[in-house]
């Protein structure tokens, strides 16, 4: 079995788009692909499965990472989904379904403790980490591992 997750990034800023790469590959995962909109993200091979997405809020194009949420959740259904933007206040209550949400400026702790959390979680529910402060986490995500269930297992051979 294989603990590491296939991440997808979508951030319309390079730097940040490199920084995340970084903080991800150090963490023993992989970033599989990344996109600067959504009109971006629905031009994704269909060949990637990823077990994570980073979304920013505002993208490139005027588009939306809330678009991007709705469309990683049509051809991804089982990924989870963190928005990380220096707007939480645009992140609707529900979460659009999405699962988390860290601020910007984020620290390279909180997103390597937050991979962490996330990689148990979906590996190995419910996660036996503490919620990191840096995560806020949705309501469906937390009734979902307090129940002990992940519908990624399946979908990620864990």
């Amino acid at each position: 079995m294989s603990d590491v997750m296939d991440v997808l990034i979508v951030e319309d800023e390079m730097l940040i788009v490199m920084d995340m790469e970084a903080l991800v590959e150090d963490s023993g995962n992989q970033v599989i692909a990344h996109a600067a909109s959504a009109d971006d993200v629905e031009g994704l091979p269909d060949t990637i499965n990823p077990t994570l997405a980073f979304v920013d809020i505002q993208l490139a194009n005027g588009s939306s990472g809330l678009d991007a949420c709705k469309v990683i959740q049509r051809r991804w259904p089982d990924a989870l989904i963190v928005f990380m933007t220096a707007n939480v206040s645009l992140v609707p209550k529900d979460f659009l379904g999405a699962h988390g949400v860290i601020a910007k400026p984020y620290s390279h702790a909180g997103v390597a403790n937050s991979l962490k959390y996330l990689s148990e979680g979906v590996f190995d529910p419910p996660p036996t980490s503490p919620r990191p402060t840096s995560l806020r986490t949705s309501p469906h995500l937390d009734a979902r591992w307090a129940a002990g269930g992940s519908s990624t297992n399946a979908a990620h051979g864990a």
